[in-house]
C-alpha cells in the first residue's frame, strides 16, 4: 500500500467512526427521548427498548415502599410478648442476649430490665395475627396484610442500617432500590419518572434523611430517584423562568439537542444522553406533575378514608394518597419516607402519636389500591431499618421507658400482589430479642421483591470500576414461602 492510500483508508476510517459516532449518539438520544418511536417500530405502549425487560412474567407492576425511618418498635406495634410482661423488670437473661453487640447509648447500663408493651394486642383476620391497639384501622386490613417477624440485619446505628435496606450496602455509593427498578425494567410512563421519593415529616429531632437514599450511584443518573415535594413547586426548577412559554422552551432544548449531539460526536460520553434525556423528561413534566399530584378534585369520601391530614400538604397521610395517584399513572417505584420513630426516651407517648399519623392512611392507601382493582397488581411494604430492644433504655416504670436499636429481630408487613394474605412468617423468641423459626436478612428481602418484579436478583448487574454489582452484592435468596 503506497503512502497515499494510507491516507486515504486513515481518513476512510476517521471519516466512518465520525459519522458513525454521530449516528448512534443521535439514536441513543432518540431511544431516550422518544423509545417508542425508535427506527420507527411499534412497540407496546410504555416499552422501552433502550432498558432490560423482566426476566420472567412479573407478578407485581408497581411498589409503594412506605419506610418508617428511625425504626418503629416491632413490641409495641407487632410482636406480642407477654413474656415481657411476666418478667417486667427482670434482667434480660444472658443466654438470650448472649453477647450481641449493643449501641454506646446502652451498653454502659449496668442492668437491662425487661419492658413489656404498655398497650393491648389483640387477634385480627383469618390469620388470626397479633396487632396492638395502637393500630385499629390496620387490624381492619388484617386478611390483605403479609407480615414478616424475623427480618434482621447487621447494620446497629440508623445512617448505615437505612443505607442498607434502601441500596443494599453501610456505605454510600450504590445505587437505591428504586433505581435498580428503574434501570432493570424502564418507564410505564414516558411522562414521569419510573422512581419518584415523597418525603413527609414526623416529630421533633427525626432522623435525618440523605439524597444518597434515593440515588442512581453508579447507574446512568437518568435513574435517579425524583424527589416531589408538597407546595406550589413539587420539583425544583421545574417550571419556565418568568418571561419564558413553553415554545421559547420547547426552541431552546430543540438546539440543546443538537449542540449535545455534536458534543457527543467528540467525546462519545453516554452521560450527555442522559443529560438530555433528563431535560426532555423536565420538559413534559411540566404538564404532567400538576396534573398527577392535583387533588382537589378527589371526593370527600377519599380525604374521609386517608384522615383528616390529607388535606394538609407534606403529611403521610398526603402522601399516601399521592402514592395512590402516582401508581394510577403506572410510576414504577413510589418511595414514601416517614421519619419519627427513633423512640430512646418517652416510647409510650411518642409512639401513641407516631402510630396515629400512620395508621389510618396506610390502611386507606391498601383499601383504596383495592377498590381500584390495583392491589392486584401493585405491592405495598411498610417497615423500618431495624427493631427495637426487649430491654428499657434508662429508667423503667409502668408508664415510661425506651427501647434502644435492635438489628437482630424485628417486622414488617407487606400487602397486595404476589404474596400470600393473611400470613405471618417467622418467628421471634418469648422476648422478641432473636429470630427462632425462617430467619429472612434484608438481602433475602431485597431479593424477594425483585422476583416479584419478574426480576432476577443475580442478573440484575452492572459492570463499575471492574467489579459487577448487584442490589443484592453477594448474598440472597427468594423467600419462596412467602409468595402467592
Amino acid at each position: 500500500m503506497d503512502i497515499q492510500d494510507e491516507i486515504h483508508d486513515q481518513f476512510s476510517r476517521r471519516t466512518f467512526l465520525g459519522q458513525s459516532s454521530a449516528g448512534l449518539g443521535a439514536i441513543a438520544l432518540a431511544s431516550l427521548l422518544n423509545p417508542t418511536k425508535l427506527f420507527g417500530g411499534s412497540s407496546a405502549p410504555g416499552e422501552n427498548p433502550a432498558v432490560g425487560k423482566p426476566h420472567f412474567p412479573p407478578k407485581v407492576k408497581r411498589v409503594i415502599y412506605l419506610f418508617q425511618s428511625g425504626a418503629p418498635s416491632q413490641l409495641e406495634l407487632f410482636d406480642y410478648k407477654p413474656k415481657l410482661e411476666t418478667m417486667w423488670g427482670q434482667d434480660l437473661p444472658a443466654s438470650v442476649r448472649n453477647g450481641q453487640r449493643l449501641t454506646g447509648m446502652s451498653a454502659g447500663q449496668s442492668r437491662f430490665p425487661l419492658a413489656a408493651s404498655k398497650y393491648k394486642f389483640a387477634q385480627y383476620g383469618p390469620g388470626q395475627m397479633w396487632l396492638s391497639e395502637l393500630l385499629p384501622h390496620t387490624a381492619r386490613i388484617a386478611g390483605d396484610l403479609t407480615f414478616v417477624r424475623s427480618l434482621h440485619t447487621e447494620a446497629i446505628n440508623h445512617d448505615p442500617a437505612v443505607t442498607f435496606f434502601q441500596t443494599g450496602s453501610q456505605q454510600a455509593g450504590r445505587p437505591s432500590f428504586g433505581s435498580w427498578i428503574s434501570y432493570g425494567l424502564g418507564s410505564d410512563n414516558q411522562n414521569l419518572p419510573a422512581f419518584v421519593v415523597l418525603l413527609s415529616k414526623g416529630r421533633d429531632g427525626d432522623q435525618p434523611l440523605y439524597a444518597k437514599l434515593w440515588s442512581n450511584g453508579f447507574l446512568p443518573s437518568v435513574h435517579q430517584g425524583v424527589v416531589f415535594r408538597s407546595g406550589p413547586d413539587p420539583v425544583y426548577y421545574l417550571n419556565n423562568p418568568p418571561g419564558v412559554d413553553k415554545t421559547s422552551r420547547r426552541r431552546m432544548l430543540d438546539y440543546l439537542t443538537k449542540l449535545h449531539q455534536e458534543q457527543y460526536k467528540h467525546v462519545l460520553d453516554p452521560e450527555i444522553n442522559n443529560r438530555m434525556a433528563q431535560y426532555e423528561m423536565a420538559y413534559r413534566m411540566q404538564t404532567s406533575v400538576p396534573e398527577t399530584l392535583d387533588i382537589s378534585k378527589e371526593p370527600d369520601y377519599i380525604f374521609d378514608m386517608y384522615g383528616p391530614d390529607s388535606r394538609k400538604p407534606g403529611t403521610f397521610a398526603a402522601n399516601c394518597l399521592l402514592a395512590r395517584k402516582l401508581v394510577e399513572k403506572d410510576v414504577k417505584f413510589v418511595q414514601l419516607y416517614h421519619q419519627g420513630w427513633d423512640q430512646h426516651g418517652n416510647l409510650p407517648n411518642d409512639i401513641k402519636t407516631q402510630a396515629k399519623s400512620v395508621d389510618q392512611p396506610s390502611a386507606a392507601l391498601i383499601m383504596d389500591l383495592k377498590q381500584r382493582g390495583l392491589l392486584d397488581d401493585t405491592l405495598v411494604i411498610w417497615g423500618g431499618e431495624f427493631g427495637r430492644g426487649a430491654y428499657s433504655q434508662g429508667k423503667l416504670t409502668r408508664d415510661n421507658y425506651g427501647r434502644d436499636h435492635h438489628p437482630r429481630a424485628f417486622s414488617v408487613w407487606m400487602a397486595g400482589a404476589g404474596v400470600k394474605k393473611g400470613m405471618v412468617y417467622g418467628e421471634t423468641d418469648d422476648f422478641g430479642y432473636n429470630v427462632v423459626r425462617d430467619p429472612v436478612h434484608v438481602h433475602d428481602f431485597q431479593a424477594t421483591i425483585l422476583h416479584l418484579l419478574g426480576v432476577d436478583h443475580e442478573k440484575l448487574t452492572f459492570k463499575s470500576q471492574g467489579r459487577r454489582y448487584r442490589l443484592t452484592d453477594v448474598h440472597g435468596q427468594v423467600v419462596k414461602p412467602l409468595l402467592a
